[in-house]
């Protein structure tokens, strides 16, 4: 009888033992998608998430602009949780959001893994799932102009593993803890969680044998979800400002998509319905889950498509657009490549090490190489409190040490796309207000109409920035009340205001690529 105690420990020991492995490859495989994929705070829609921020943290910032962001951002508690934990654990922000980019990446693959281990009975198949997902975080999302994950902290990111911790509920039957996560999902990133809702209303139904009660919750759940909707912007009628804002965002015309960005939207749901005949076709009992999983994704690919479609199509539905219903295209991508690793590991890669090296290797290789070559002048990982050496981050810098709080900033409207910007936003990086830019704010602009005009009228009063002279910027410090701009080279003021003085103007920071200068 002694024996069956000293049996039990050992078991529990062997738990205990496997937990940690399996949290310490978690982590490691974390690292590595971390060291990829690259980390870039304030690039392209963190210019918004993280001026949100920060203006949470200090009130002060931002008097002339923060509408920009702020009235976007009342339908999320992002900013507010991120900025309380600042306020709670005394770190620098810089700090804070890194622990919570690291955090969000993990648990996107802690749920990947758990999917996966719902799908495939082989270790070898669910850590390859992990992996893939892993490698292919920076992946582009056919014609939706995101990727699977962020280089930045981003909502999307945090809804996501919340979308996939619900999925896993619904696998395991626990329909109320599903409804609470896309809860958490939906005062995350409401788009976003409003197909995790979707999907898992088609993983539900494709289930068998769940109670009653279970799909009366969740159906409560999501009724609910779709009543805070803030669904009254649609019915404002377009104006030309608005028209003109939507025009900047290309995903918005389907007529403007690529033939692989077509390919993008057919082909995954082409391959998972074959997929799906060839499970149905095994009868096998360890594919239960998998088969459940496809034919949810075949399912939830198929009505999104149509529904995206329907509306995306129709020119009279134009104010439906800034909803991006293909976007579903998000989550397809992400349990695609779930299913595809999983089913590599099974088939393929098996506990072979060169084979996993042979796949994974020149994969995580070419990946880096393609974050290279979108952001060239910038470190691939800007740590906390290093010197940057893109001189627009320099430029910005010495802006936020140097320069008062309440300044207004005039700059080229198309500045994120120069050649050695790499798509930082001037916002939330250099803490200051500025006058509105042509790509992100025209996006922002497009989901909230009322901006449209403003925003119109600030890029207009900017237009032909490259050859202003004086008497162009005494226009803009007249009309908007901008007292800074920054020239970069190539603008034709750039080479006659020295950085000494010059006629209204005075310059007191430059580099080789930029001048900061003040306007009297």
């Amino acid at each position: 009888m002694a024996e069956i105690p000293q049996k039990a420990a050992s078991a529990e020991s062997g738990k205990a033992d496997s937990l940690a492995l399996n949290l310490a490859l978690l982590i490691g495989i974390t690292i590595l998608a971390f060291l990829v994929m690259g980390y870039h705070p304030g690039l392209e829609d963190d210019a918004f998430y993280l001026a949100a921020i920060k203006k949470n943290l200090n009130p002060a910032l931002f008097p002339h602009d923060s509408d920009f962001f702020r009235l976007q951002f009342q339908a999320t508690i992002f900013d507010k949780v991120v900025a309380l934990s600042v306020r709670l654990s005394h770190l620098p922000l810089s700090w804070v959001v890194l622990v919570w980019q690291w955090a969000a990446i993990f648990l996107v693959l802690h749920g990947v893994w758990r999917t996966s281990r719902r799908c495939f009975v082989e270790a070898q198949a669910q850590w390859a799932a992990v992996a893939l997902v892993a490698a292919l975080l920076t992946l582009p999302v056919s014609g939706t102009m995101i990727s699977l994950a962020d280089q930045h902290l981003h909502p999307r990111t945090l809804a996501t593993a919340a979308i996939l911790a619900a999925i896993v509920e619904v696998m395991d039957r626990r329909l109320w803890l599903a409804g609470v996560l896309l809860a958490v999902a939906f005062s995350l990133h409401a788009l976003m969680a409003s197909f995790g809702i979707s999907f898992c209303a088609f993983l539900w139904w494709t289930g068998q044998g769940w109670t009653q009660r279970g799909s009366l919750v969740f159906g409560r759940s999501s009724a609910v979800a779709v009543a805070l909707m803030p669904f009254g912007w649609i019915f404002e009628p377009a104006s030309d400002a608005w028209r003109q804002a939507a025009d900047t965002r290309d995903f918005y015309f389907l007529s403007r998509w690529q033939w692989y960005e077509w390919l993008g939207i057919f082909a995954p749901i082409v391959l998972l319905f074959v997929l799906q005949r060839f499970l149905r076709a095994r009868h096998e009992s360890p594919d239960a889950s998998l088969n459940a999983l496809v034919s949810a994704l075949v399912r939830y690919g198929t009505f999104q498509t149509i529904v995206g479609l329907a509306i995306m199509l129709p020119p009279s539905l134009e104010r439906l657009r800034p909803l991006e219903p293909m976007r579903y295209l998000h989550l397809l991508y992400l349990l695609f490549f779930l299913i595809a690793g999983g089913l590599l590991g099974q088939y393929v890669l098996g506990r072979h090490v060169y084979r996993w090296l042979a796949l994974f290797l020149p994969l995580g290789v070419g990946m880096f190489y393609a974050q290279r070559q979108m952001y060239p002048a910038t470190a691939h990982v800007e740590w906390p409190g290093a010197a940057p050496s893109n001189p627009w981050l320099q430029a910005f810098a010495w802006i936020r040490q140097n320069v008062p709080i309440d300044s207004l900033f005039a700059l080229d409207s198309r500045y994120e796309t120069l050649p050695g910007e790499d798509y930082h936003g001037f916002r939330a990086l250099a803490e200051r207000s500025v006058l509105a830019d042509y790509d992100k704010d025209g996006g922002m602009a497009a989901r909230v109409p009322h901006l449209a005009p403003r925003w119109l009228r600030e890029v207009t009063a900017q237009s032909g920035w490259r050859n202003f002279q004086t008497a162009d910027f005494q226009r803009l410090k007249s009309e908007f009340g901008v007292n800074w701009a920054i020239l970069s080279r190539g603008d034709r003021a750039f080479s006659e205001f020295q950085s000494d003085s010059g006629p209204g103007i005075t310059c007191p920071y430059a580099n080789q690529q930029i001048r900061v200068c003040r306007l009297y």
